[in-house]
C-alpha cells in the first residue's frame, strides 16, 4: 500500500471513527440504570473548556499561524460538545455518560474539544462543560422513551453549566452558542428556552447548531443566516457527499435548514474549494481549500475532500467533519459577527 492511500485512510479515520464503530446495544431500560453522580461547576474539573484553565481549547492548528486571544475576546462561546460516549460502558453508568471518567474526559479533550471548540478562540472565551451526555445507543434503540429519557438527563446537565455560565462568568457579554451533533440537540433547547424572543436574547451574537436537522420554524423570532456576519441569527448543515441521500432523508432531513459554510446563506449556489479559506486534518493540522459546499435539498453536498489519495475516498457521509472542514470560514465569520454586533450595540458589556 502507498504512502499516498495510507495517509489517507488515517485522515478518513480521524474524521469517521466515532460514527464508523459497530454500535453498542445497551442492556436494560433506562429507568433501571443507575445514573452517575451529578457535577458541579462551581468545580472547574467539571468544565471541558474555561478560559482561564489550561485545556485543549487553548490550541490552534498546526501550520496556521492562528492565535488563541481568549484573554482579550470580547465576547464568550457556550460550547457543548457531540457524543463520545459510543463504547461499551465499563461501569453501572450504561445510558449517560460519568463526568468524573478520566479516560473519557482525555477523549473530550482530544477530540470535539481540539478540533471543533478551537475554532472559537480567536474571538471568543470559551465555556464547555462536561456534561452526562447520552450513550450513542439512544439514537439507535427502538424503544422512543428510553432514548428521550437519556437525552432529556443530558440536557438538565447543559441547563445547569448554562445558568453557572450566566450567573458567574458571563457579566453581561455578548454570547455564541456552538454545538455538533447531540450537543446541537441540546444547544437548540437552550436557544429556544433561554433566548427565543426573551430578555437574554438582546446577547446573542449568533448560534451554530451544526450535524443536527433544524427545521426552519424551530424558533420564533430567530432567523437563519442569509449572509456572512449576519447577527442573532443560525446557521445549520449536515455534510454528505455530492448526489447522497441517507437512509433517513425522508423522515429527518428533508425540510431542515442547510447553510453554506461558504457563503453563509441558504443560496443553492456552487462555493468551491478556492473559497475555502481551510480546515484541519490529520494531528490537528492546518489545509487550504480542504472542501467546496453546495446545499440541495436540506443537505450540504460535497465533492470528494481535496488532499492526496482523495481517490480512494469511498464516503458518504461526513459528518464528523462538519466542523472540521470549515474551521477559519467558521472562525473568520464568528469573529465578523462579533465585530457587527459590538457596532450596534455599544451597551453590551466586552469586559
Amino acid at each position: 500500500m502507498s504512502m499516498t492511500k495510507i495517509c489517507f485512510l488515517l485522515f478518513a479515520s480521524l474524521l469517521l471513527i466515532k460514527c464508523s464503530n459497530k454500535t453498542i446495544v445497551l442492556k436494560g431500560d433506562f429507568r433501571s440504570s443507575t445514573p452517575p453522580p451529578s457535577p458541579d461547576y462551581s468545580k472547574p474539573e467539571y468544565w471541558a473548556a474555561l478560559p482561564f484553565k489550561k485545556d485543549a481549547a487553548d490550541s490552534v492548528p498546526l501550520k496556521s499561524h492562528l492565535e488563541n486571544k481568549q484573554v482579550h475576546a470580547q465576547a464568550d462561546v457556550f460550547f457543548v460538545y457531540p457524543t463520545i460516549f459510543t463504547q461499551k460502558p465499563k461501569n453501572q453508568y450504561t445510558w449517560n455518560a460519568d463526568v468524573n471518567d478520566a479516560g473519557l474526559n482525555n477523549q473530550i479533550q482530544r477530540s470535539t474539544i481540539l478540533n471543533q471548540a478551537t475554532i472559537f478562540n480567536g474571538s471568543c472565551r470559551i465555556y464547555a462543560p462536561y456534561y452526562r451526555q447520552a450513550h450513542v445507543y439512544a439514537f439507535h434503540t427502538p424503544n422512543i422513551q428510553d432514548a428521550q429519557q437519556a437525552l432529556d438527563f443530558a440536557y438538565q446537565d447543559v441547563k445547569m453549566a448554562f445558568e453557572f455560565y450566566l450567573a458567574h462568568y458571563n457579566e453581561g457579554r455578548p454570547i455564541v452558542l456552538a454545538s455538533h451533533s447531540q450537543g446541537t440537540m441540546h444547544c437548540e433547547r437552550l436557544l429556544k428556552e433561554y433566548f427565543d424572543g426573551k430578555e437574554l436574547q438582546k446577547q446573542l451574537v449568533a448560534a451554530y447548531l451544526i450535524g443536527r436537522a433544524i427545521k426552519p420554524d424551530a424558533f420564533t423570532t430567530i432567523r437563519e443566516s442569509e449572509r456572512p456576519g449576519h447577527v442573532g441569527t443560525f446557521v445549520s448543515w449536515n455534510t454528505f457527499s455530492k448526489n447522497f441521500y441517507p437512509e433517513s432523508y425522508n423522515r429527518y432531513f428533508k425540510g431542515s435548514v442547510s447553510t453554506n459554510p461558504l457563503l453563509w446563506s441558504s443560496s443553492l449556489d456552487f462555493a468551491p474549494k478556492e473559497l475555502n479559506k481551510g480546515g484541519v486534518a490529520l494531528h490537528f493540522t492546518y489545509a487550504p481549500q480542504l472542501a467546496d459546499a453546495q446545499n440541495h435539498e436540506s443537505l450540504l453536498w460535497i465533492n470528494k475532500p481535496y488532499f492526496k489519495g482523495r481517490f480512494f475516498l469511498r464516503t458518504k457521509t461526513w459528518h464528523r467533519a462538519d466542523m472540521n472542514f470549515y474551521y477559519l470560514n467558521i472562525r473568520e465569520n464568528v469573529a465578523l459577527q462579533i465585530e457587527n454586533f459590538l457596532k450596534g450595540n455599544k451597551s453590551v458589556s466586552t469586559n
